[in-house]
């Protein structure tokens, strides 16, 4: 294989973080699945599109892959090239009604995200959505989570997408992988070698442990002490009373766009000494007072989870490296400033504890659960949480996909039982926030997209030159 530096998860092996997200959709709630939305300013020309999927097919191998997994469920899955691989399974067009716009993408978005994935096949889609109003057009790529997170999918569109219009001939052009790869029994000899090489070296870590505490039994053991105090307070309760409002959950998921301006929003969070997560997160927190207080239903504190990025500079795109934090949201606060103060705290305080990698410490364990019992105990901690969120950089320079240029970039992250995921992702100038929320408990959704208007509002308008208006796509 070319080496192009785009060699995406280059590890043929599940880990155990991307195994448990894989299996835990035995339970629909817990699915997996990303779906980006783009704004074209133009439609492509779709044979230029259909073999640009070709060519990243070669430059990302795994797009050519499929999960196997090993008899019985008893080791890691493993990423294996796909005999049947077909790329017009995975590549199509639609066009919205006549007269249709954003709506008409979103619907076509939704029912995309909730469309299982064939587990035959490498998982992942690409979707043309065509007949947008001034020629204009969107494209989806629905993604399973259990190939990368966030920021490895921005690390995939940014190595992947043109700089200009023209196709670029000097680029690599790779073969497709032509290696059998790893079956079940394979996937399972290794699983069986990990686990020997692990009990093996348990001995090696027993006398080195040993000889740690003899020289410093005390140390040693507030050592243990305050990493299973850590332990407690990051997986535990988070301290929060769920908002009754939002008890209620259901199997579908619905999609709000916003947009607003990268810069001002900026500038409010740099006003008040906050990072663009502290003011993402406070205007967030804003929004949920604002529907509770509408539809009569005050209340102090929601249960909020946010993932935290364990990427390094020389980490290799795609794959998931990602920590996870509960907080208390505290909705009752009006002032933004004072919201803002406080994530800032509470993020940090998590960021600092020993624990903090929670779903590194767990997934281990999990991954080697059966998939009912897997999504029973996940299912657990999140389906108790209000509000899920995540804040992603973006591309900021001008990318073009087949010709038309990529004006916004959506996301949608799965939503694992809880009643709103939202992710905010700047593309270009803009910040494009994608809300994944669940109809039984936002049982109105306009309203819902209203307060996140009003909540980023009260957030901008800390900043030098006041509030412009966010805009929700519709």
């Amino acid at each position: 294989m070319t080496d192009t530096g785009l060699a995406w998860a280059d590890a043929d092996e599940m880990s155990a973080f991307e195994t448990m997200m894989w299996r835990a959709e035995a339970d629909p709630a817990l699915r997996s699945t990303m779906v980006a939305v783009a704004e074209l300013d133009a439609t492509p020309d779709w044979p230029r599109l259909v073999a640009a999927h070709d060519w990243a097919t070669r430059m990302v191998p795994r797009f050519r892959k499929r999960v196997v997994e090993p008899p019985l469920g008893l080791g890691t899955p493993v990423w294996a090239p796909d005999p049947n691989f077909d790329l017009d399974r995975h590549v199509r067009r639609v066009s919205v009604p006549s007269g249709g716009g954003w709506s008409d993408v979103l619907a076509i978005a939704e029912h995309l995200a909730l469309t299982p994935f064939d587990r035959e096949r490498p998982p992942w889609e690409g979707v043309l959505v065509e007949g947008l109003p001034d020629g204009r057009a969107a494209y989806l790529l629905k993604l399973h989570h259990a190939t990368t997170d966030g920021l490895g999918g921005v690390q995939l569109f940014n190595g992947l997408l043109n700089r200009s219009r023209e196709t670029d001939p000097g680029k690599p052009q790779p073969e497709p992988p032509t290696e059998d790869g790893p079956g079940p029994w394979t996937a399972l000899g290794r699983q069986v070698r990990h686990d020997a090489e692990a009990l093996a070296s348990v001995p090696v870590h027993m006398v080195r442990a040993a000889g740690a505490a003899l020289r410093d039994p005390i140390a040693k053991a507030r050592e243990a002490v305050a990493f299973g105090l850590s332990a407690i307070r990051v997986v535990g309760d988070p301290g929060a009373t769920p908002s009754p409002l939002l008890a209620t959950r259901g199997p579908d998921w619905r999609f709000i766009a916003m947009e607003l301006p990268f810069a001002p929003f900026r500038a409010a969070a740099k006003a008040c000494g906050g990072s663009v997560n502290d003011a993402y997160l406070a205007a967030l927190l804003g929004a949920f007072r604002l529907y509770h207080e509408a539809l009569g239903s005050p209340t102090d504190t929601i249960r909020m989870s946010i993932p935290v990025s364990l990427r390094a500079d020389a980490d290799a795109a795609g794959g998931n490296r990602i920590a996870s934090l509960r907080l208390a949201g505290a909705i009752a606060e009006k002032d933004p400033a004072v919201r803002m103060a406080t994530i800032a705290a509470d993020v940090a305080r998590g960021r600092a504890e020993p624990a903090a990698d929670d779903i590194g410490l767990v997934s281990p364990l999990l991954a080697r659960l059966p998939g009912s019992v897997m999504a029973a105990v996940a299912g657990g901690v999140t389906k108790g949480n209000d509000l899920q969120a995540s804040n992603v950089p973006g591309i900021r320079e001008d990318v073009f996909l087949a010709g038309a240029k990529v004006d916004r970039m959506f996301p949608y992250a799965p939503r694992p039982g809880c009643a709103a995921m939202i992710t905010m992702l700047t593309h270009g100038d803009t910040c494009c926030l994608g809300a994944n929320v669940d109809p039984a408990a936002i049982t109105d959704r306009e309203l819902f997209g209203r307060c996140l208007v009003e909540g980023f509002v009260e957030v901008l308008a800390l900043g030098p030159d006041g509030p412009p208006e966010p805009v929700l796509r519709s």
